[in-house]
């Protein structure tokens, strides 16, 4: 990605592609989420392997093509929300840890407050993982809110000697949907990869009633150096027609801190023919694949808790010149 500019990106007209979905949900749950990827450069197998989450846990699926996956494995339970990096011969994969499940289904019915960390787990082969550990944990007012703590969705970017971990803290009820979206983005840095990070002082994003794409909450964003400065993809939660949306745009920066709104890549609609991203498009991971950006992402259907059903799709760009 570094061998980027910040202009091919800008440029790049995403399509969502009618290969999509590409996985839909199993194993007794509506949801399957926030996609994160390495693609074969990255593998000692050479293979694409995609992390995600349901209601259980985090797991892993292999695909030769990046578009037609298996499930591998099940990684770790009391998981979320996943992000995969490679850094020298080590696979590190972040994730938001919450209380048991049982914690969870009684904070839906406001009988239990959430709690939720950023832990990381390690492997050699992406095969076997080691315990996992805590690395983010809540250290600031504006992680926490009258329902509980919420530090979640982190990203990686190495920048020089420093780690940077982007995550999204504290929680929006959003009416319509009946559960909580991430209030803000901020960020913790530390010279060392998994411990001794220390968080902003203040949010790096907040809700913004006057901007039409985040007048809600704040989403996650995913940050990446580029040959000449930042990119930012993230996804907005906000209100429309009375209804609550979610939608995917770009934002620039010069310094990876202060981000500005650059375009619209994947808002809600229904495309091909299916309705699987009717209402809301939430996370997403950026990979390069040759000549071509796709970006990975989850959307929803409908907002309705129960009927709804979220799955994982890709759009796709060519690199300009």
């Amino acid at each position: 990605m570094e061998k980027l500019t910040v202009k091919q990106v800008v440029e790049a007209n995403f399509t969502v592609s009618p290969q999509s979905p590409v996985i839909k949900p199993f194993g007794g749950s509506w949801v399957v989420a926030d996609p994160s990827l390495l693609t074969p450069e990255m593998c000692h197998d050479n293979k694409y392997h995609m992390f995600l989450h349901t209601q259980v846990g985090v797991f892993q699926f292999v695909s030769d093509d990046g578009i037609n996956f298996k499930k591998l494995q099940k990684v770790v339970g009391r998981a979320m929300r996943p992000n995969i990096n490679r850094v020298g011969d080590t696979y590190y994969l972040f994730y938001e840890r919450t209380r048991p499940l049982l914690f969870n289904a009684l904070n839906v019915v406001k009988l239990a407050k959430w709690k939720s960390e950023i832990y990381v787990t390690e492997s050699k082969d992406l095969l076997n993982w080691s315990k996992p550990y805590l690395v983010i944990g809540n250290t600031r007012d504006f992680e926490c809110c009258k329902t509980g703590i919420s530090i979640s969705n982190p990203f990686l970017l190495q920048d020089g000697d420093i780690n940077r971990l982007y995550y999204s803290c504290g929680m929006t009820y959003i009416e319509d949907c009946k559960f909580c979206e991430p209030t803000y983005i901020t960020y913790a840095e530390s010279k060392n990869i998994t411990q001794g990070y220390v968080s902003a002082e203040a949010p790096l994003i907040s809700p913004d009633k006057e901007k039409p794409y985040l007048n809600l909450c704040s989403g996650c964003i995913k940050v990446y150096k580029l040959s000449d400065g930042y990119i930012g993809i993230q996804n907005g939660l906000y209100e429309k027609d009375g209804k609550s949306h979610s939608a995917i745009f770009l934002m620039t920066s010069k310094d990876g801190l202060a981000f500005e709104f650059e375009k619209m890549l994947v808002e809600p609609q229904v495309v091909h023919g299916k309705d699987w991203m009717k209402q809301f498009v939430y996370a997403s991971h950026l990979v390069r694949c040759g000549d071509e950006l796709r970006l990975y992402f989850n959307a929803r259907d409908k907002a309705n808790p129960i009927l709804g059903k979220e799955c994982i799709g890709f759009a796709q760009a060519q690199i300009g010149e």
